[in-house]
């Protein structure tokens, strides 16, 4: 899908009113129902809670992880561990050769280990889905339910716009899940490893982001 026709724009359109305060269960219950299988997760593996409604529901769903080539060892040993436990259908991108001249921290690193690989992993797709949420950033606050990208051409679905950090977390308790191990260790949001450290103020999650640089987005979810 590439280009949306009028009626897939006022369909999208009345879906995000009909789900502007539905569970996560229920918007996940539309996009399966709607879209079948052709449908992606791309999932950082930072927490596993939408991670684990999606595959109780559809596990051959497919999961693109974004393999920056700048991620902690935490980050992929604990992919590796999920992706064993629950044999997940996860993709595994990777930069194009541009990428070399561009590490992580420097000024095209997302675009072209993020943005670049996410849309070629995610092209034909009919939607994908995305576990961010308003409370995230200032960027996000005004994050839709449902629409449709234009940046990736499909639609997209973000089942936990609404949740907060305290919703995620109760949801993992309440089903026993793995935690990310960079938490206990007090990493709260999690990126690439040269770019990331612990928050830098108290109860602003991604404040650890991108240190030192003036950024909030790496090019996937602005609005």
């Amino acid at each position: 899908m590439t280009s949306p026709s009028p009626a897939l724009l006022d369909e999208l359109a009345a879906v995000n009113e009909q789900l502007a305060h539905a569970a996560p269960s229920d918007i996940l219950t539309w996009t399966f129902d709607r879209w079948g299988s052709d449908v992606a997760f791309a999932c950082s593996f930072e927490d596993v809670a939408l991670l684990h409604m999606i595959h109780e529901r559809a596990p051959g769903t497919e999961v693109i992880f974004l393999d920056t080539g700048g991620h902690f060892p935490e980050t992929l040993d604990f992919l590796a561990r999920v992706e064993h436990e629950w044999r997940l259908n996860v993709t595994r991108t990777q930069p194009g050769p541009v990428a070399a001249a561009w590490p992580c921290g420097t000024e095209r690193c997302c675009e072209l280990r993020k943005v670049e690989p996410l849309g070629r992993a995610v092209h034909g797709k009919a939607a994908w889905i995305t576990a961010v949420k308003r409370v995230d950033a200032p960027t996000r606050a005004h994050m839709k339910i449902v629409h449709f990208d234009d940046k990736f051409g499909l639609v997209k679905v973000n089942p936990l716009a609404t949740w907060s950090d305290d919703d995620v977390a109760y949801y993992l308790r309440a089903h026993d899940l793995p935690e990310h191990p960079l938490w206990a260790q007090g990493y709260a949001s999690i990126g690439c490893a040269p770019v990331t450290i612990k928050p830098l103020r108290a109860g602003d999650r991604r404040s650890g982001r991108w240190a030192g640089a003036e950024k909030e987005e790496c090019g996937l979810h602005e609005v």
